[in-house]
Order: C-alpha cells, then structure tokens, then sequence
C-alpha cells in the first residue's frame, strides 16, 4: 500500500507531491518516490484536488509498481461535489484509494468517542459520505471517506490498521515526513 502527500514549497508556484510505498503488513517503507513540478491550476477553495492530482499520479506512477490500495492525505466522498482528491487519484490510476483527511472540509457529524477505534457518520446532504474516526485515544479524529473502489466500511478498517496508536495512518504519515524533508531542501 501507498500514502501520498504535497507541499507548496514557494507560495504555491510550484508542487511537491510524495509518494511511499510501504509493505501492508509490517508498515515498512519500500520504495518512495516525488515529483516537482510547476502548479497550473490557481489556488480555488474546493477544488484543491485539480491542483495537486496530477502532481500526486505523477508520483505513485514513480514507484516501482502500482500499489493494491493508496491512502491520500486529503478528502475522498466527504467533499461539497461528492469528489475529492482521492476521488480523482483514484479514478486516473484505477486504484482503490482512501481519502484521510486532518480536518472538516463538509457535512455534519455527533460528537465521536474519546476512546481510540471510536467513530460517527459524517452526513452532507442526507447522504454518508465518511466517519470521523478517532485513531487515538484522546487526540483529535481524522475524517476518513471512500475515494474509489473501496468501501466506507473497509476504508475505516485499513484506517484504524494502519495508525498503530498514532493519529495519522502511516502510510500517509511516512509521505507527510518525506515531503517536509524534500520542502526543506
């Protein structure tokens, strides 16, 4: 499995995307991979995906091989147009992706459990489109929703197996500490 991540080095002219593949199991890293590339999309509150996927697809096809399942650090479903970066990675790379998202981008949800593996509907329109999972006991949730070919049931699943007493998965975890070491350089 994959985790992938970006950051604006220089006020958001230009992209790094990441990607770290790591083995399902034992959450080794295996392989990793980046692109920089230029940003062709201007920043637009909602549609950040347009500006980050083609530099995130560009990074996972990097990688040795495909992974079996990419976590992204960003929105699935749980998105105002129902298609969040996850969404678009994963429809382009026919991968079943996640989005794992830190924060709240829509919809409506109870308050969540203090106790890790603790979790609640995220509701936008009527419709679920995600869980707030506390991954953590204590420590804030994340907002996990289906991007593609993967349900909301297994997306938690994989969520709650990959953060390992951590608040981030570490999948997504391992590319947000291999983009901080690139955006320093």
């Amino acid at each position: 499995m994959a985790g992938t991540d970006c950051a604006f080095p220089d006020g958001g002219r230009r992209i790094i995307a990441a990607a770290v593949l790591c083995d399902a199991k034992s959450m080794e890293v295996i392989n990793s991979a980046y692109v920089i590339q230029d940003c062709h999309f201007p920043y637009i509150p909602g549609l950040l995906s347009f500006r980050e996927a083609p530099a995130v697809i560009s990074a996972v096809k990097k990688l040795p091989h495909l992974p079996d399942l990419l976590m992204c650090d960003g929105q699935g479903m749980a998105h105002p147009r129902g298609v969040g970066l996850a969404c678009h990675v994963g429809l382009r790379l026919d991968l079943p992706t996640i989005g794992v998202a830190k924060s709240r981008l829509c919809g409506e949800h109870r308050e969540v459990g203090i106790n890790r593996g603790c979790r609640t509907q995220l509701r936008y329109k009527g419709e679920v489109v995600g869980s707030v999972v506390r991954t953590r006991t204590g420590i804030k949730p994340l907002y996990i929703s289906p991007g593609h070919r993967i349900t909301l049931e297994e997306s938690i699943r994989w969520s709650l197996r990959t953060s390992r007493g951590l608040r981030l998965c570490e999948p997504t975890r391992k590319a947000d500490q291999y983009v901080a070491m690139l955006k320093k350089k």
